[in-house]
């Protein structure tokens, strides 16, 4: 019976953590704010070392715009919709950049931020608005 137990509570374990679906986040930051909305994302900070995932909804007629900027370092942003993964652009230091990313075919979209090395004074957006 205590098999049967630990076989089942082994099996549970193992189907919750191979269940977790997209890309995750893991940084080391410092002055860090973000926040997280299916319409409106934003991470800031003062120091930055990582990847920041975002999960926006995104529909038919709808597009992401956007806008970096970084004091020093670079960071990568990339677009994963339906499991494939396309880099949007990539900021270095002492760059500001905006721009929109159109209707992806998806509703679901992850934003992945990624950092080469420690980035510093960053602020990166991320809003949902009509197309047009």
């Amino acid at each position: 019976m205590k098999r049967i137990i630990a076989l089942a509570a082994a099996l549970i374990m193992a189907l919750s953590l191979a269940g977790c679906g997209g890309p995750v986040s893991h940084y080391k930051a410092v002055g860090f704010v973000h926040s997280e909305t299916p319409s409106s994302s934003f991470m800031s900070f003062m120091s930055f070392s990582g990847t920041m995932v975002f999960k926006m909804n995104c529909r038919e007629g709808e597009r992401i715009k956007y806008s970096a900027k970084l004091e020093s370092g670079s960071a990568a942003v990339s677009c994963e919709c339906g499991g494939v993964r396309k880099e949007l652009f990539t900021v270095e230091a002492g760059e500001e950049l905006s721009s929109a990313l159109e209707y992806a075919g998806e509703e679901k979209i992850y934003l992945i931020v990624e950092t080469t090395g420690e980035c510093r004074n960053g602020d990166f957006r991320f809003d949902v608005e009509q197309a047009g």
